[in-house]
């Protein structure tokens, strides 16, 4: 399933704010829609991969990377459950989801691990096929109704209370030039985030229409 949703992904090439979403202006982020999530602050897309941290948890690492095109970050929209995020359903600001990581199947996850650069909280992916555990939910903090793919939002951590962020460190071998994503306790430019590529799923009453995806 992971690979039919990579190749269609890598088919279509959606530029930012095109997609399947409603009218000819940007839309609503809706559950289900597979996308990338650029830092406004440092220019990068929050990304994944294979290789796991040499300290702290040991867990699957999650960086910055300045490419627009790398297939490893991509990260798909799910609900805190199965139950609260219905394909095709605009996310709330305020909303508690989930964000699985396209390629390995790993949630967006964070714990009382120092980050390994800044030494602020580490972020991991974690768990496998899309479950972890409840330190993969994070709450869209935005200012209108629903989280609009033009808009800056922001992640906050419902077991830590910290804001998924990149204050610009980078790594050297064997991820060099990538940056260190982590969390801060404080809201600030550092942990601004916006919806980039990717194929979102137009709102509907009819989830099953978008089951290619």
């Amino acid at each position: 399933m992971r690979r039919r949703c990579l190749l269609l992904l890598l088919a279509l090439l959606c530029e930012p704010g095109r997609g399947s979403g409603p009218g000819p202006g940007p839309g609503a982020v809706t559950c289900g829609s597979v996308l990338k999530l650029l830092n406004t602050r440092h220019n990068v897309r929050l990304h994944s991969h294979e290789v796991k941290y040499g300290s702290g948890s040991g867990q699957q690492s999650v960086t910055g990377v300045e490419a627009s095109d790398d297939a490893n970050s991509y990260w798909r929209i799910r609900g805190k459950n199965d139950d609260t995020c219905q394909r095709g359903t605009p996310v709330k600001c305020g909303q508690a989801i989930r964000l699985t990581h396209v390629n390995t199947g790993k949630n967006l996850h964070t714990h009382h691990f120092p980050s390994p650069l800044s030494n602020n909280q580490e972020v991991s992916a974690f768990g496998d096929d899309g479950e972890g555990d409840d330190l993969d939910i994070w709450t869209v903090q935005c200012s209108g109704t629903h989280w609009e793919r033009e808009d800056a939002v922001r992640f906050k951590h419902i077991g830590t209370d910290v804001f998924l962020s990149i204050t610009g460190e980078q790594y050297g071998h064997p991820i060099r030039g990538q940056r260190e994503v982590h969390g801060m306790t404080s809201p600030n430019h550092h942990n601004y985030w916006m919806a980039m590529e990717g194929v979102f799923i137009k709102p509907s009453m009819d989830p099953a229409k978008h089951d290619e995806l």
